[in-house]
């Protein structure tokens, strides 16, 4: 991280950002041209270097991207379903190789297949209709189940925004420290993977003396497999925005930016309009309802990176910098957006805090457990007889959510990947003594992180799965670190090599390799890595013999 770089990039503030212009000079074309980078680089002060290091980085700024027209979703679960050499195919018939592009993950887990065309995404099932996609521009509905067991904090419909804000507006009128003492009370942890304590962070930021703070939402909701976020963002909106304002109440925070990735251009829609919406309603801008409390949004849509889920990163994604992660301490809270203290929370997180303030802190940390309160969102992949997004108490038995809400498995199914990328990998054996909760999965040797599923199913080889993710985290690494640059390579190669056939991998040397990663990485994305490899070697023993020796 550079703190200068930082100073130079918020020198014009949010409402002219290096990141949004590099993605508007890029809009026409793929990719911003030499003298567009030039020019930026001059009017920010940052660097010719510094403006190409960001550029080259994204999936859908780098000039590989240049002519590409039409993307297919790579992401685990359209990846073990097996359905996207079809639908590529299909397109074969309609674009020339070169502008076919790639894209992870689309948020269409529930179906298992889908591609994004003219800032729009489809389902795979569209694909015979692509001529006429093409001709009109046509969109079709997207429908899958949401479904809730228990208290229904995030499922159930809010009424008109005049009226919902009345939470907000109730909270205006009380000492922002006794909405703290609520969240503390609440006992809310993230929902993005960490499980860090909210109001830990809140208090951090507000303890802060400098006047500019931000609230930042964390919605580049990467992990494939994961869709939770989209559903917030697409069908409640205004649940996600009013915790924002709530949290910039208790901060002090004047600010709110709302970082939404390029793969969910519906969402970037909805929550744009959804403010427009609020600003109709004189819920923004200066002195709000006459409470003296100023607080305001700005939305930026991601340009394809994984990594910027990483909370550092996407920091230093909005300045314009080369998402790399950064080195803490010091913390978002103390030193974040344009090194002003920040508060990044993920959607689900935020979505919390209006029925938290509602109801009260104790009444949400009377729901779920005494470690793990409130409920938490799942997403089913399309191996499920009901697949979407379905809500429970924590500490929910998972063959509650498998077997219950999700129906079951539609073919039969070996493991589990739940939790994104960096999660565990859970075998159908397991989920007997599984409950869905932060305390539940770590024991066990698990993570519960975002608590997607993506579903492995018996055909599909265990060792391919493993390449994938290598191959994977390779991609996405930002690069800062070698463990995470370096390891995943290096894993890609021995997997990569193994399936070829007369080499086999000794075990020393990936447990070695994987050790590596996890204690010497910067970040989850390194670090988080050898979880579901380690899961895999552990519960798939027999099944990867062939591949590796002692």
């Amino acid at each position: 991280m550079s703190k200068n770089l930082s100073e130079l990039s918020g020198r014009k503030g949010l409402d002219l950002n290096l990141f949004e212009q590099l993605g508007i000079h890029a809009s026409a074309t793929g990719t911003p041209d030499l003298e567009a980078q030039e020019k930026l680089s001059s009017d920010f002060l940052v660097g010719k270097s510094n403006v190409y290091g960001s550029v080259s980085f994204y999936d859908f700024l780098r000039p590989e991207n240049k002519g590409k027209k039409i993307y297919v979703c790579n992401g685990s679960s359209c990846l073990t379903a097996g359905t996207q050499d079809n639908l590529k195919t299909k397109i074969t018939g309609h674009f020339k190789p070169e502008e076919i592009g790639e894209m992870c993950c689309l948020g269409r887990c529930h179906e298992n297949s889908s591609f994004h065309i003219d800032g729009k995404n489809y389902s795979g099932s569209d694909i015979d209709q692509l001529g006429t996609i093409k001709a009109n521009h046509t969109t079709t509905a997207e429908t899958y189940n949401v479904s809730a067991s228990g208290a229904a904090i995030l499922t159930t419909p809010y009424g008109p925004i005049s009226e919902y804000y009345q939470i907000y507006k109730d909270c205006l009128q009380k000492p922002a420290s006794s909405l703290l003492s609520e969240l503390r009370d609440a006992g809310l942890r993230g929902r993005g993977g960490a499980g860090f304590s909210m109001a830990f962070k809140l208090e951090s930021c507000r303890n802060q003396t400098e006047e500019t703070k931000f609230i930042v939402c964390n919605a580049d909701e990467g992990d494939p497999g994961a869709y939770s976020d989209r559903y917030i963002m697409e069908q409640r909106p205004h649940a996600l925005l009013m915790g924002m304002m709530i949290a910039g109440y208790i901060t002090g925070a004047k600010y709110g930016v709302v970082y939404i990735r390029g793969e969910y251009p519906e969402s970037v829609e909805i929550i744009t309009d959804a403010i427009e919406a609020l600003r109709k309603e004189n819920l923004l801008g200066k002195d709000i309802a006459g409470s003296g409390v100023d607080f305001d949004f700005k939305v930026i849509k991601a340009q394809g990176a994984y990594i910027c889920g990483e909370e550092t990163a996407l920091l230093s994604s909005i300045e314009g910098q080369r998402p790399e992660v950064r080195v803490r301490p010091p913390y978002p809270t103390q030193y974040g957006l344009f090194n002003k203290p920040t508060v990044v929370n993920n959607v689900e997180t935020l979505a919390n805090l209006p029925w938290i303030m509602k109801h009260g802190g104790k009444s949400f940390a009377a729901i779920g457990t005494p470690k793990s309160t409130g409920t938490k969102l799942i997403s089913l992949d399309g191996f499920f007889n009901t697949p979407g997004i379905c809500e429970v108490d924590m500490g929910t038995p998972l063959k509650d959510v498998i077997y219950g809400l999700g129906g079951g498995f539609r073919k039969p199914v070996k493991a589990m990947h739940i939790g994104g990328p960096l999660g565990g990998l859970v075998p159908v054996s397991h989920i007997d003594k599984l409950t869905v909760d932060f305390d539940s999965f770590a024991r066990e040797g698990f993570l519960l992180g975002h608590a997607s599923v993506v579903c492995l199913p018996e055909d599909y080889p265990i060792i391919a799965y493993i390449e994938h993710l290598f191959r994977f985290t390779a991609h996405e690494s930002c690069g800062k670190c070698f463990p995470c640059r370096l390891g995943s390579t290096r894993g890609y190669e021995l997997v990569e090599k193994a399936q070829q056939g007369g080499y086999k991998i000794e075990k020393a040397l990936m447990q070695d390799l994987l050790e590596t990663m996890e204690t010497g990485s910067l970040c989850a994305l390194g670090g988080g890595l050898p979880l579901p490899v380690k899961n895999a070697m552990k519960y798939f023993e027999t099944e990867l013999a062939p591949y590796f020796k002692s």
